[in-house]
Parts: structure tokens; sequence; C-alpha cells
């Protein structure tokens, strides 16, 4: 990307402040987990071309995106398969989050698997990643119209509609939102994607009236013999 790209920078900063390998094998080898979902970063560097100067990273090599297996499956996967990509999806976030980090645009298309092993599951594509909490330093909750309805519109969250930056409970919210989808092939609010405030009220609702909301919304799975 080009040099000035600003969330190559941010991912870039992400890997080289939060995900170290040796950091990454220390939290697995404490939480007694086999695989954490965060790609390895090998390095990075600056590179020019016709005059332009360049930034690059170099990563693991990844399978295909969730988003692409989703569709094969008729935009469906069963209920036990969405529990595992929770349970997964949590345990990465769980570090992200105690590295003073969150991700801020967990979505399928930036969830890919393992390229030698399928069942691992990595949450790639940090360009939107925010640190909350420099230094130990908790950034306080600010609504910021002119910054509102920022993110994958059908899944960030409410406090990004109201322009607050990324959080962890905006991080929570959001994977909340994929799975519904998973389970359900659909949100409640995909008709009027081109309505980000439609899109916020709604949500706000569906948060307002849990449980209940989300059990009159969901509908039984499918199976997807990709997915596991």
């Amino acid at each position: 990307e080009y040099l000035e790209n600003g969330p190559l920078f941010s991912e870039l900063k992400f890997y080289q402040r939060a995900a170290k390998q040796e950091h990454i094998r220390k939290w697995m080898t404490l939480k007694k987990i086999r695989c954490l979902g965060i790609p390895l970063f090998w390095g990075s560097g600056l590179a020019e071309y016709r005059g332009k100067s360049y930034r690059f990273m170099v990563m693991e090599r990844l399978g295909e995106d969730l988003q692409r297996i989703f569709e094969d499956c008729g935009s469906r996967f069963r209920k036990e398969t969405v529990l595992q990509l929770g349970a997964r999806m949590l345990d990465t976030l769980e570090y992200i989050h105690e590295n003073e980090y969150v991700h801020g645009d967990i979505k399928a298309a930036n969830l890919l698997l393992g390229y030698t092993n399928p069942h691992e599951v990595y949450l790639a594509d940090y360009g939107l990643s925010y640190r909350y909490c420099p230094n130990g330093n908790h950034k306080q909750y600010q609504e910021n119209p002119r910054k509102g309805h920022n993110g994958t519109i059908e899944f960030t969250s409410v406090d990004a509609h109201k322009g607050v930056a990324p959080s962890r409970r905006g991080d929570l919210e959001i994977l909340g939102y994929c799975m519904l989808q998973w389970l359900c092939g659909k949100l409640p609010w995909e008709r009027n994607l081109k309505d980000p405030v439609a899109v916020q009220t709604a949500k706000t609702k569906l948060m307002d009236e849990l449980p209940d909301s989300v059990m009159e919304w969901d509908s039984s799975g499918s199976s997807c013999s990709k997915s596991a």
C-alpha cells in the first residue's frame, strides 16, 4: 500500500505492539489453548517503485475467508458451528483486549481458515484496530456525530453509530451480530443498509429488548460440512 495508507499503518502498529509471537505463545500456554486466532506477523518494510513509496507487511499464509464459506452454505451455519466460532473469537478478543487494543471490524470476510489446518480460524485485518488504553490510561467515552456510523454498517456497534471510538464492548456487540447472521441467515436491518440511522434504530431496539428480540428472530440452522 502507499506509505501514507492509514489502515495499513494502524495494522502494523497493532502487530508490533500487541501481537509479537513470543507474547502469543506465552498467552496460549497460560490459557491452555492450542491456537489463538491472530495471524503470525513476520515483518514489514518500505519499498520505492516508479517514484512512489510503499509500505508492506509479511504475514503467514491463510486459507479461505468465512464469508465465502458462509455463502457456499446457503448463508447459514449450524448452531454448533456458530457456537464454536464464537468461542474461538472470544479467546482471540480476550487476548487483543488484554493488550490494550480492540479490533473494531469483526465480520466473516475478516475471518480466515488456516491454510494447513482448516479447523483453525484467524481474525485478520487490523486496519481499524484502536488502542483504547495506551499505557494503562483508558480513553474516555465521547460521542462525535461527525464520526458516526463508522465501520461495516450491518455489524458496527451502537456506540460506533454515535461516533464513539471502538471499544471492548463494541467488539463483543459486533461479534454478537455476526453470530446472529450466521445462525439465522440474515439480520433484522439488512434491508435498510443505505440508511445508517434506520440501522442504528433497529440495533438499539434489538439490544434494549434482549433476550426476547433475539429469540424472536432466531430460526433453525442448516448443516454445512465445510465449516468445523
